[in-house]
């Protein structure tokens, strides 16, 4: 069994689609975001940054992970899914998964920052990162042009990036005009897993279902 700690962010939602498409068992720990729970003690020695989401693999030891990549790579590789053995595949699917990590999510973290949160408006960054944002979504749409996947066959990479592209409007970047990444997000959208993924937890305003995979959702 895998507990979860997560709240209804991109980056928690790229492990719950994760442990989902690989039908391990899990429970979910819902941290209250708003109301500091990442910053108790408790959660603090489990992730010293304070941020979600963070894995305990009771199967081994209580091995606790944090950072969503170094957990997608940790579940890819103790499954032998989703992620290629060989050099040339494994360093296909890490780039991309990088490139999540690297620039789609700070990027993008920052338009929604300025455009949603910021006490004041800042034109010049609200126009910087929206611009950064859309080029990286570009990038993307380049290579899906000859690529039905990020990396051979569907991967942590395609499931890393597409749970920050799902919620581009909320950031105010649009994708029109990107036909390659649009079928590709479809593509994404339409997987069983990705459906159960992004309901564990549930946005707020949503009913609090429990994705196939999980037992029980907790509230901390």
């Amino acid at each position: 069994m895998i507990d979860l700690y997560t709240s209804p962010t991109p980056n928690g939602w790229k492990v719950a689609i994760a442990l989902e498409e690989l039908e391990l068992p899990y429970q979910t720990h819902v941290l209250q975001l708003s109301e500091k729970k990442q910053y108790e003690d408790w959660f603090k020695a489990m992730n010293p940054n304070s941020r979600i989401p963070v894995i305990v693999d009771r199967a081994e030891s209580d091995l606790t992970i944090f950072e969503s990549g170094a957990i997608l790579i940790y579940l890819a590789e103790k499954t032998g899914r989703l992620m290629p053995t060989d050099v040339a595949g494994r360093m296909a699917v890490m780039q991309w998964l990088m490139f999540q990590m690297a620039a789609i999510g700070p990027m993008q973290g920052q338009a929604v920052s300025f455009e949603r949160y910021f006490p004041e408006d800042v034109p010049a960054a609200r126009k910087r990162y929206h611009n950064e944002t859309r080029r990286l979504y570009e990038v993307l749409d380049g290579h899906l042009g000859d690529n039905e996947w990020l990396a051979g066959d569907y991967s942590i990479a395609d499931i890393a990036n597409w749970s920050w592209l799902r919620s581009h409007k909320w950031a105010r970047v649009p994708t029109d005009g990107l036909e390659h990444l649009e079928r590709w997000m479809a593509a994404n959208a339409a997987r069983p897993g990705s459906q159960r993924g992004v309901l564990v937890p549930p946005s707020p305003g949503k009913a609090e279902l429990v994705a196939a995979g999980g037992a029980q959702i907790v509230t901390q």
